[in-house]
């Protein structure tokens, strides 16, 4: 049996709505963020998952245990699996932001592997954080398939990890909320076979 990894992004939040920068704030889902999960949840109903890890933090964890209440598994939460921290600009709008910060903006829009701010991580902290976590999971869980309940930066920088691939692929890649994407370890290499799929959310 080849063993997946299952990455979703967590449902939509209230500073989603709002386009406020979330970082490690703790912010919960929107009702929106709610239904969303509630819809995934009955599409994961057909897959074979062992064991559910989420962030800590509201918006991730509530996403992971509306699945995990559906499928009948109990949440692990992490900090490990936490969005990247953004410093000083965590609770600014995407208007303030640019508006206060032009060029390190434009740094994090277009060279984002690059980008350093005050009290922020790298997304070479990131990826060794999550990616450390990952590997711990997978050593304690052999062949089982695990799902991760995370963030847009947290859940790329895993992706890039796992495949080997450069930080600076990072912003050539987008993750909607409530997303999923899959990863097949097999025995040669480790395949990407599911990327930012949200076809539960589409209406009957």
């Amino acid at each position: 049996m080849k063993r997946k990894l299952y990455l979703v992004r967590h449902g939509e939040s209230e500073w989603n709505k709002l386009q406020r920068i979330q970082g490690h704030k703790n912010i919960p889902l929107s009702e929106m963020g709610r239904y969303q999960a509630s819809k995934l949840a009955e599409r994961l109903k057909s897959e074979e998952i062992d064991l559910i890890y989420s962030s800590d933090l509201k918006r991730a964890f509530e996403t992971a245990k509306i699945v995990g209440d559906e499928l009948g598994i109990e949440v692990t939460p992490l900090e490990a699996f936490r969005e990247i921290r953004m410093g000083v600009w965590e609770g600014l709008s995407i208007e303030e932001l640019i508006k206060s910060y032009p060029e390190e903006h434009l740094k994090w829009m277009n060279e984002p592997h690059n980008f350093c701010l005050e009290g922020a991580e790298t997304l070479l902290d990131l990826q060794k954080r999550s990616i450390k976590a990952v590997n711990e999971i997978f050593e304690a869980n052999p062949n089982k398939n695990i799902m991760i309940v995370s963030h847009s930066a947290t859940i790329k920088a895993i992706i890039l990890g796992i495949l080997n691939m450069d930080l600076s692929y990072y912003s050539k890649m987008s993750l909607s909320n409530v997303s999923l994407s899959v990863i097949e370890f097999r025995d040669y290499n480790n395949v990407l076979k599911l990327l930012n799929d949200t076809c539960h959310l589409r209406e009957d």
